[in-house]
């Protein structure tokens, strides 16, 4: 009988990667039900066979390429565990820094309204619910699987009282409606990225990911729309591609947007646009 010591040696051979022993442990425990820190306390422990069926399934899984959070079911953001799925975009540390920013921008004694666009897993929208206790925030999305995901981690973490979901593309999604910052994390890749045939992309949804020739499509429709959703000085912040920064910020400067500048991320990359729209409502 094989033991969990033995089971977790194996697996780092099979997975051969820089994480492979932090996989490897994230990945049993799944398979038999338990934290993390249980495997510590058990080492000599014989799993069942059925679950030693199943870690050598998901083992197996992950060698071929598949993301760890979709095997696991979940990923971390921010301050949050949020479930994940192969119908939504993994959440990654780079977009905590426009979560960053919009906090810097959203008064904590203030009520406000807020919209994430393309929320996917919800991510966006429900650490900023869950750091401004006085927003109401908006999540929409085209895909009606992400949205219920999304409304999935809005049930496990409370806040269904303060985010709303809306299905439908971009700004279209919130009818006529204003709000004082609209984020969003769109697809910035191009048709023929290089990056979409490596690593987690490959088995992430292509909707997520791609726009147009140049990545800029959505881009450039969320730009167009946006202040026809924005109460006077409302913000809008946009996640975007390495090398995409001076094409995004003379989009919104041509759009009428003030005070427009990027963010570079820890690799000093421009990752984050951002303007603010100061004309009154029409």
């Amino acid at each position: 009988m094989t033991d969990l010591r033995t089971l977790l040696a194996t697996a780092r051979v099979q997975l051969a990667s820089d994480e492979a022993a932090l996989e490897a442990e994230l990945l049993l425990a799944v398979a038999l039900g338990q934290p993390r820190s249980w495997l510590y306390a058990h080492a000599d422990a014989v799993p069942a066979a059925d679950t030693a069926a199943r870690f050598a399934e998901l083992i197996a899984r992950r060698t071929a390429g598949e993301p760890v959070a979709y095997l696991l079911g979940r990923r971390g953001f921010w301050t949050l565990d949020l479930q994940v799925g192969p119908e939504c975009l993994i959440p990654r540390p780079e977009t905590e820094l426009l979560l960053e920013h919009a906090l810097l921008r959203l008064p904590q004694d203030v009520p406000v309204r807020v919209a994430d666009l393309g929320t996917g897993s919800g991510a966006l929208a429900l650490a900023v619910a869950s750091e401004r206790p006085l927003a109401e925030v908006w999540a929409s999305d085209v895909s009606a699987a992400a949205l219920e995901c999304a409304r999935a981690n809005a049930q496990r973490l409370g806040l269904t009282r303060r985010v709303h979901f809306a299905e439908g593309d971009w700004c279209v999604a919130l009818g006529a409606e204003r709000y004082a910052m609209l984020v969003s994390n769109p697809p910035y890749l191009a048709e023929d990225d290089e990056h979409l045939q490596q690593g987690d992309l490959r088995f992430e949804p292509r909707m997520a990911l791609v726009s147009g020739a140049e990545g800029l499509d959505a881009l450039r429709v969320i730009i167009a729309a946006a202040p026809d959703h924005l109460e006077p000085r409302g913000w809008l912040l946009l996640e975007h591609g390495a090398g995409q920064g001076p094409p995004v910020r003379a989009l919104l400067g041509a759009r009428g947007f003030v005070e427009v500048h990027s963010l570079r991320d820890l690799q000093a990359h421009e990752r984050v646009s951002l303007g603010r729209w100061m004309q009154p409502a029409s």
